[in-house]
């Protein structure tokens, strides 16, 4: 009898796990099906892979860049030397960009950018501006409690 509960006991157990993973992969197949079929895959032919200049929902595809005024300037002046990626993960201010640029310009070998270095700075501030959010605030002032253990 003992032998025949704790039987179904785990058999109920084995049931109820399976019954939540197979939920659980349905739900995640149902929301990546729907997330893909919202998106906007666009197909590349052979002639558009050798394009470079290519925009494809607003973002320039070989670079990663967003579609914008200064895009130009900005492939063919900070591009040279780095990857898009560092640009679109840098996000700051305009002074903070001016005073970068000085220091590639002073320690980097950054060659002086005239007039594209305005274009260049409200680009990436325009397209790329600093996070209004980020992580909370450090806390400060807190008075701090022993916790007892009872």
């Amino acid at each position: 009898m003992v032998r025949n509960v704790m039987r179904n006991k785990s058999l109920y157990i084995y049931l109820s796990v399976t019954a939540l993973v197979l939920v659980f992969f349905g739900v995640f197949l149902w929301v990546s099906n729907d997330s893909e079929a919202n998106s906007k895959e666009v197909e590349l032919t052979d002639s558009d892979a050798n394009n470079p200049d290519l925009i494809v929902n607003g973002i320039h595809v070989r670079t990663g860049l967003v579609e914008g005024e200064g895009l130009t300037e900005v492939i063919t002046n900070c591009t040279t030397c780095h990857s898009s990626k560092l640009i679109i993960q840098n996000r700051m201010g305009t002074e903070q960009w001016n005073a970068t640029i000085r220091w590639m310009q002073e320690t980097q070998g950054l060659w002086d950018l005239g007039e594209n270095q305005d274009i260049i700075v409200d680009y990436l501030t325009t397209n790329y501006p600093t996070f209004k959010k980020g992580r909370r605030a450090a806390l400060t002032d807190i008075e701090w409690y022993p916790l007892d253990s009872k």
